[in-house]
């Protein structure tokens, strides 16, 4: 059996299953994760973790606080040292890795004795809405403690390569198999499937990422097209969302819903903004598009064109947005064999398990080097 890994992370499992999820559960399959979420307030005298088991390897810790305070913040810290300290003791867990997602979890490293510490570094936290005013210097910690970075795409190992010694570029993958039932036309989703077509879709957070002038501009422009919009609001008001009669929320599926929504979408769309938060993503869906062979349509996110533009239609203002989603839906026959010969040829060159065991051995690598050093 491999060390044990503890996570610290912003996001929780059981929100929209995503890059964390995806290998972590791979990871399990070899090693224990222990996966400590942020704290919530419970008007208590005491803290508790309130504990779930998703998948196999896999125990999920929800710190419950007295604290009122967001997030890892330095009031919750001794909550949760205390009760990760019982916990390891409890499960017998003396060897073991530290891996982040988010900085803010860094002071409790004080209170670990981890083999490795790994930071996955799947996003720029510090450009996202609402972040914590103390996550770039939190960061800039981590980056000097951690043994190993991973980077979520090419652009964020870009902006990190030159702060680490052993940053390494992890775009984030598919399970092709599972988007793949999407190939099926008759799995339409039942909650879209009076929908007349063409059907536009996207699934994912609906958050400061989103373009809400393209989204209304695609509805507008043209009142047939049925805009499909499949995730939870976040850190945004519902109120400031498009409204028309054209445009359709359904708000927040599980993961294994979602190739249904594919299987009777027309277009994938990804109508992100081009803002501070977006400036870094590396978007989870639009390799998982592919895999359902249908027609991706994006505005020029960097991790999307710079691999993906000979195969995804990039729009560059709305009205080039909506002019490329017109051209998806024209597509002949040919465009549409030499599209989804492009795809397959992408997704036969990744894969999440591939990813995992390429992490795995930087993994044992460090160890073995931090091994030699120290005899």
């Amino acid at each position: 059996m491999h060390e044990s890994i503890v996570v610290f992370s912003h996001l929780r499992w059981d929100f929209v299953y995503q890059r964390p999820q995806h290998l972590l559960a791979r990871m399990a399959k070899c090693r224990p994760i222990i996966f400590i979420e942020e704290p919530i307030h419970r008007e208590t005298s005491h803290a508790e973790f309130e504990l779930s088991r998703p998948e196999p390897g896999v125990l999920v810790c929800k710190p419950v606080t007295p604290s009122s305070q967001a997030g890892f913040h330095d009031d919750q810290i001794p909550w949760i040292a205390q009760l990760l300290q019982e916990l390891l003791a409890n499960e017998g867990i003396s060897r073991y890795l530290a891996w982040f997602y988010t900085p803010m979890a860094l002071p409790l490293l004080r209170h670990l004795k981890p083999q490795l510490v790994v930071y996955d570094c799947m996003d720029e936290l510090s450009g996202f809405l609402k972040a914590p005013r103390q996550i770039t210097q939190r960061e800039a910690a981590l980056l000097k403690t951690a043994h190993l970075v991973f980077t979520g795409g090419r652009s964020l190992y870009e902006a990190k390569k030159g702060l680490h010694p052993a940053v390494h570029c992890f775009p984030s993958s598919v399970d092709a198999a599972h988007f793949a039932r999407a190939l099926d036309p008759s799995l339409d989703h039942p909650l879209q499937r009076p929908l007349p077509r063409p059907r536009l879709g996207f699934y994912g957070v609906l958050d400061e990422r989103l373009d809400l002038a393209l989204v209304h501009a695609l509805a507008t422009t043209h009142p047939a097209w049925q805009i499909v919009l499949v995730g939870p609001v976040v850190k945004i008001a519902p109120e400031t969302l498009p409204k028309a009669p054209n445009i359709h929320y359904y708000g927040k599926k599980e993961y294994a819903e979602l190739p249904a929504f594919l299987s009777g979408w027309d277009v994938c769309i990804l109508p992100f903004a081009l803002n501070e938060a977006t400036r870094f993503i590396s978007p989870t869906k639009t390799l998982e598009y592919m895999a359902a062979e249908k027609p991706v349509v994006s505005t020029p996110i960097a991790d999307v064109v710079r691999p993906y533009s000979d195969v995804v239609f990039i729009g560059r203002t709305i009205a080039e947005f909506i002019k490329e989603c017109e051209q998806a839906l024209r597509q002949d026959d040919e465009q549409k064999r030499r599209m989804v010969a492009g795809m397959r040829r992408i997704l036969a060159s990744t894969s999440w398990d591939s990813t995992v065991e390429a992490m795995n051995t930087l993994i044992r690598e460090a160890l073995d080097k931090k091994t030699t050093r120290q005899r």
